[in-house]
C-alpha cells in the first residue's frame, strides 16, 4: 500500500444525479476510492454504469451533485473556473475514442495546440511537441494531416497532444473503441510505456481484455462501484 503522500485522486461519497423531467436519476452513488501515483487503472462497465460521468469528474470536466473530490490534495469543487481550465490543460491528460484532431492541422500542430493555450514561447512548444511526438513514434509523420493517417497513427498524434503538457494523470475513454484489435493492442502496448516512464493513467472500458491489462479494476454497475479489483504486483 503506498502512502498517502502518493494519492493523486481522493474521491469520497461522490454522488451524480440528473433531473430528468419529475425523476432523479442516479448516474453514480456513493463511489469513495483513492489513486495513487503512477498507477495503472481501468473503469469497467456496460453501458450506463456511470464509467464516462465517474471519468468526466476525475477530468474536472463535471461536478460531483455531492461528496468531496480531491485532485492533488487540492479540493476540486473550491477552485475557480480558471483554476480549474488551468489544471485541465496542465494537469491531465485526455485521450478520447473520437480523436478530435484538427483536420487541416498537422500532427505537430495538432500536439502543440496545448502548450499555445498554455503561452508556451515558440522554442519550449518545439522542443515538447517533438518530445511527445517522439514518445508515441511519430515524428516521421508529424507534418502529415490527420486524412492521411490511419486510425492508430490519429490516435497516436491524440495521446501525444495528451501528452505535451507533461501532465500528472493521463485518461482514456475507450481509446481504442474505434480501432481494430491489433492496432488497439498496440496503443494499449503504448500505454505501458507511458506508464513505465512515471504517469498515472485512467482507462475507461467496457472491455474485460482491456481491463485487464491494468494493475487495478474498478468495476461499475448502476452507478455504484461493485468491486476494486487489484493484481499482485
Amino acid at each position: 500500500m503506498m502512502s498517502e503522500n502518493n494519492v493523486i485522486i481522493a474521491a469520497e461519497n461522490l454522488w451524480k444525479t440528473y433531473q430528468l423531467g419529475k425523476q432523479e436519476v442516479n448516474a453514480l452513488c456513493e463511489a469513495t476510492f483513492t489513486i495513487s501515483q503512477n498507477e495503472f487503472v481501468a473503469i469497467m462497465g456496460p453501458s450506463g454504469s456511470g464509467k464516462s460521468t465517474l471519468m468526466n469528474i476525475i477530468g474536472c470536466l463535471d461536478t460531483p451533485t455531492k461528496g468531496k473530490y480531491h485532485l492533488k490534495g487540492k479540493l476540486v469543487s473550491t477552485l475557480s473556473d480558471n483554476e480549474l481550465a488551468y489544471i485541465r490543460n496542465s494537469e491531465i491528460g485526455f485521450v478520447f475514442q473520437v480523436f478530435n484532431l484538427l483536420p487541416r492541422a498537422t500532427a505537430f500542430h495538432n500536439v502543440e495546440i496545448p502548450l499555445i493555450y498554455k503561452g508556451a514561447r515558440k522554442k519550449e512548444r518545439e522542443k515538447k511537441t517533438l518530445r511527445a511526438l517522439e514518445m508515441v513514434e511519430m515524428s516521421d509523420r508529424m507534418n502529415h494531416r490527420p486524412p492521411e493517417l490511419s486510425g492508430g497513427e490519429r490516435q497516436r498524434v491524440a495521446i501525444a497532444r495528451a501528452l505535451v503538457n507533461e501532465p500528472s494523470l493521463l485518461l482514456a475513454d475507450e481509446p481504442t473503441g474505434n480501432l481494430d484489435s491489433k492496432t488497439g493492442q498496440e496503443i494499449l502496448s503504448l500505454f505501458h510505456k507511458i506508464h513505465s516512464q512515471g504517469n498515472t493513467i485512467i482507462i475507461v472500458t467496457h472491455d474485460r481484455d482491456i481491463a485487464e491489462q491494468a494493475q487495478r479494476i474498478l468495476f461499475l454497475k448502476d452507478g455504484k462501484i461493485i468491486k476494486d479489483e487489484r493484481k499482485g504486483v
